[in-house]
Parts: C-alpha cells; sequence; structure tokens
C-alpha cells in the first residue's frame, strides 16, 4: 500500500469509530429525550456522509495512480 492511502484508511477509522460510539450510547439508552436522540441520529448521518466522501476520495486517488 502507498504512503498516500494510509491517510484515507486512517479517517475513515477515526469516522467509523465515531459513529460506533455514538451507537452505542444510543443503544444504551443513554439518549435522555426525543431531541438528543435525533441529535445522534443527525451526527451519525452526517459521519456516514463524510465516510462515503473518504471512501469516494480514495477510489478517485487510486484510479489516478
Amino acid at each position: 500500500m502507498t504512503e498516500g492511502l494510509d491517510i484515507f484508511d486512517y479517517l475513515r477509522s477515526n469516522v467509523r469509530e465515531q459513529m460506533n460510539s455514538i451507537a452505542d450510547h444510543m443503544n444504551g439508552g443513554a439518549c435522555k429525550d426525543y431531541a438528543d436522540y435525533t441529535k445522534c441520529c443527525g451526527i451519525i448521518q452526517g459521519l456516514a456522509q463524510a465516510e462515503r466522501e473518504i471512501l469516494d476520495a480514495k477510489a478517485r486517488y487510486e484510479q489516478a495512480q
């Protein structure tokens, strides 16, 4: 693997860890109300979009090589 791809994997791993952390928070019943629940859902949605962008950028980078 080239050095440039490591950053993509690093970023994706961090985004995925954050998503899992929030999902665990929600699954554990830690949301205090519906507003907190919807906030967590929005954060997960944003992180999922970021993960998709990272994967797309990695694919474009690999094609350019």
